[in-house]
């Protein structure tokens, strides 16, 4: 019997030891707190270029403009990681097929880059829509079931190509915003894509930690849908996404739908100057919309700008929008047991100039806004990353060489 107790115990022991071995770590290995997303494109070449080595390599673009010292410098400004949009297009697109191996080892060749400047960096698949210069982007790829599954070999093949990389230094996401699950029928598609994709990752690269998201452009009420007990994994970071409010974060943006585009010039927050000088402001943007809008659509446009101008014109309707999105993460990790260090803000900040277009945003609106956001996510204990290096939202670059005015910069200095 002692004999046989004793092989019992012992077997249990061994059995108890697999089962720490093989169980979740309960967080995640990658861990952020303040980070910036780097640019995408910056000359944003047409697919039939992409085969041509000089047009595509380096790969992401920005390999072409920031250099080891710039990295460094954001690492100087306090920023522990950077999430580096890879677009997937070209590896979908029949022009690269002969560079393929090239593109994967150049994203591989950026994020080791990064590392070296002293940071840690999250690989971030960001599709953007197809249009006049790619024939693939989000539609196909959500619309067309060939092509999610030519885009699950992509998320596949990076995994592979990370895989070997420091755990706690490099992290991949899967996919950014998904336009998916946005209709008023309730669709309920993202899951199971999500499933496929964190598979297909997985099988790839068994240590990495992976970024998951809610659907309909990663936006909170769309994450506080996701179930997270469906995802057997705890090596996971969730991403969402804010940039309430709209009206404001987005002035002059041609991109973003037929109302925004008129509205240019309101302060931040509209409390930041008397009532009567963003009257004239709010008068401005009515004769401009008056004056440019389709005649169909001008009572609704006008009508929507008096309705978003409602919720925002006193301290506490803005405090309740940009406390929002917030509170619904905070209310799903609780209700779900994920910890506030593995989720992360994985986008916000504000316009500075739409390509183009004359207004420029003034600088104090855009550090205000900012260091508003991340006073929010450091409350809730979630990291965040500032959109973006450059570009519409640049807060380091602008456009065609312009350098961003130093306030946003200077405020995420400021935080250490």
């Amino acid at each position: 019997m002692a004999l046989l107790g004793w092989m019992i115990k012992t077997s249990m022991a061994a059995l108890l030891a697999l089962g720490a071995l093989s169980a979740p770590a309960g967080a995640a290995t990658f861990s952020m707190k303040r980070g910036l997303n780097l640019d995408q494109w910056v000359t944003w070449p047409a697919e039939d270029k992409w085969g041509e080595r000089q047009a595509i390599l380096p790969y992401p673009e920005w390999r072409k403009f920031l250099k080891d010292d710039d990295l460094r410098a954001l690492k100087d400004a306090g920023l522990d990681f950077l999430r580096m949009p890879v677009d997937p297009s070209p590896f979908l697109s029949d022009r690269t097929a002969a560079l393929r191996g090239d593109l994967y080892a150049s994203v591989l060749d950026s994020a080791r880059m990064i590392n070296r400047a002293g940071l840690k960096v999250i690989v971030d698949l960001h599709l953007i829509p197809a249009g006049a210069s790619r024939k693939i982007g989000m539609g196909e790829v959500m619309d067309d079931p060939g092509t999610f599954d030519a885009y699950v070999d992509v998320v596949r093949g990076m995994a592979k190509t990370l895989a070997r990389e420091d755990p706690e230094q490099v992290a991949l996401e899967l996919m950014n915003e998904p336009i998916v699950d946005c209709d008023a029928a309730g669709t309920d598609l993202w899951p199971e894509r999500q499933k496929r994709l964190f598979a297909a990752a997985r099988a790839s690269a068994t240590r990495l930690t992976l970024v998951l998201t809610g659907g309909c452009y990663s936006n909170a009420a769309s994450l506080a849908k996701v179930d997270p007990k469906a995802i057997p994994d705890d090596n996971i970071i969730w991403a969402f996404h804010s940039y309430d409010p709209f009206l404001l974060t987005h002035q002059g943006a041609t991109w973003a739908g037929d109302f925004i585009r008129y509205v240019t010039g309101l302060p931040y927050p509209l409390t930041a100057v008397p009532r009567a000088e963003l009257d004239l402001k709010l008068d401005t943007i009515r004769d401009r919309i008056k004056a440019e809008a389709p005649w169909a659509r001008r009572d609704g446009l006008l009508a929507y700008l008096d309705e978003q101008v409602a919720t925002l014109d006193s301290p506490g309707k803005l405090l309740a929008v940009m406390d929002a999105p917030f509170e619904t993460v905070e209310a799903w990790a609780k209700a779900n047991g994920v910890k506030p260090q593995d989720i992360t803000l994985g986008e916000f900040g504000m316009i500075r100039k739409e390509y183009g277009n004359g207004f420029v945003m003034p600088a104090t609106y855009r550090a205000a806004y900012g260091r508003d956001m991340i006073a929010r996510a450091e409350a809730h204990g979630f990291s965040w990353s500032a959109w973006s290096y450059g570009g519409a939202f640049g807060i380091v670059d602008a456009f065609d060489g312009e350098k961003a005015e130093p306030d946003v910069m200077d405020m995420i200095r400021s935080l250490r």
